[in-house]
């Protein structure tokens, strides 16, 4: 099947690639001269584990092309799928310029029927925006649908390859028998492909991210009544987990969910919600949650070195909002680092992969470390965000010698408390027994 997609970034870059893996012809457009030339060159823009040589093989292959005309793919192509970026406006809606600029250009180059599927996180009536947009510039059959993604940062090839559900809002039969043919090859082993109205799946996205922020934010605050009343939150994890009903996915606390999709989603359903008169009471508690919990790493900090952090040197382990990710959007560590900063301390911070993603926030107002324990030497405590494996077993004894001060701040639960105690450290986790 020839297929565009419009957009390059973390979503079109993976579906593209995975579209190619199973035999389309795909086409890559995007406005962003420089990002086409790497990419043309087998150069990636982003890091996510298993996409580079999916995209450097297919496109060796002749399945997967990129280009900056965005009109001839749509005019080269049957199903175009439209994948640009909703940012976040100043209220929280979701920004739509982009996704209806590609609705323009798509109605422009209709040189023959076309099904256009939006992927991009978008509100509810934004496939009909779509459609109104295109219509408007062509009289050639159309179909406009939705099929948002489902992607994890991280695990975004296993995620469309082999994927719990494909969600998909047609508009007619014909759409859904073409849009079946396209995911067949990921659906094999039975998975569930759901077919639905476009305002459905529209809202199934925000529904199933604003549920998994919710699950983060509950746990957050058993933590902080464990630590209260004196309990141990991994273990009550395993005990509330254990239950079918409830499952033992994103029922880990730390300090807040970041990322590109669930801060900005919540917001956007929110608004969404606003708008419409409906008020979404847990979903304004998620949110207040989470940022409360972003504090929690300083506040910890504050507690073990005094509220004075001035000329303090901190070391910390981790800058993408998750493991397996280059992705600093809404991270955690980038609220910490700002916050440290403000309050006159240095930073020295290591990330496997995100080191030249946060260079772009920071620049040089904290120093890089390109090894792990290069961030230690003279650090008055380390302070851990990202539960990068690297950082599960390190060598304690090398880390004791380089702290200027045996302090552990640990935002990811990945240390036993008693052994941390038999090896001299002062440790604070998340909803466990504080250590020294």
């Amino acid at each position: 099947m020839k297929v565009a997609v419009v957009g390059t970034g973390y979503v079109g870059l993976v579906v593209g690639a995975c579209l190619a893996e199973t035999g389309n012809d795909v086409i890559c457009a995007d406005v962003d001269e420089r990002k086409i030339k790497d990419l043309q060159q087998g150069r990636i823009p982003i890091y996510e584990p298993g996409l580079e040589p999916l995209v450097v093989g297919n496109q060796a292959a002749g399945r997967l092309s990129f280009t900056t005309d965005v009109g001839a793919a749509v005019e080269a192509s049957y199903v175009v799928i439209i994948a640009v970026g909703t940012p976040p406006d100043e209220d929280g809606a979701a920004d739509l310029q982009h996704v209806l600029r590609v609705a323009e250009v798509i109605g422009e180059h209709m040189n023959g029927p076309k099904i256009v599927v939006t992927k991009s996180t978008v509100p509810v009536g934004t496939a009909e925006k779509v459609r109104r947009t295109i219509a408007a510039r062509t009289n050639e059959r159309l179909h406009v649908c939705s099929s948002p993604e489902f992607l994890k940062e991280g695990a975004a090839i296993d995620d469309f390859m082999k994927p719990d559900r494909v969600v998909v809002g047609a508009d007619s039969k014909e759409a859904e028998d073409v849009l079946r043919e396209l995911h067949s090859p990921f659906i094999r082993t039975g998975n569930p492909l759901i077919f639905m109205d476009t305002t459905s799946a529209e809202l199934t996205k925000y529904a199933a991210n604003a549920m998994l922020a919710t699950r983060i934010s509950f746990m957050n605050q058993v933590a902080e009544l464990c630590e209260r009343v004196g309990a141990d939150i991994t273990l009550i994890r395993s005990g509330i987990g254990s239950d079918t009903r409830i499952g033992s996915s994103f029922l880990f606390p730390g300090p807040g969910y970041g990322g590109s999709c669930f801060p900005k989603d919540v917001k956007a359903l929110m608004r969404t919600a606003d708008e419409l008169d409906v008020r979404l009471d847990i979903m304004e508690a998620v949110e207040a949650v989470n940022a409360r919990q972003k504090q929690k790493l300083r506040v910890n900090l504050q507690q073990l070195l005094g509220e004075e952090l001035a000329g303090r040197t901190i070391a910390v382990w981790g800058l993408a909002f998750k493991a397996k990710t280059d992705d600093v959007r809404e991270s955690p560590a980038v609220e910490l680092i700002e916050d440290l900063l403000a309050r006159g301390a240095r930073v020295k911070a290591h990330d496997p992969k995100a080191l030249h993603s946060a260079q772009r926030i920071f620049g040089d107002r904290i120093t890089y470390a390109e090894k792990m324990y290069e961030a230690l030497p003279e650090a008055d405590a380390l302070v851990i965000v990202t539960e990068w494996l690297e950082y599960r077993n390190p060598d304690f004894q090398k880390m004791r010698e380089l702290l200027k001060q045996p302090i552990i701040v640990d935002g990811r639960n990945l240390y036993e408390p008693s052994r941390m105690r038999e090896l001299g450290f002062v440790y604070r986790s998340i909803g466990r027994r504080p250590v020294g």
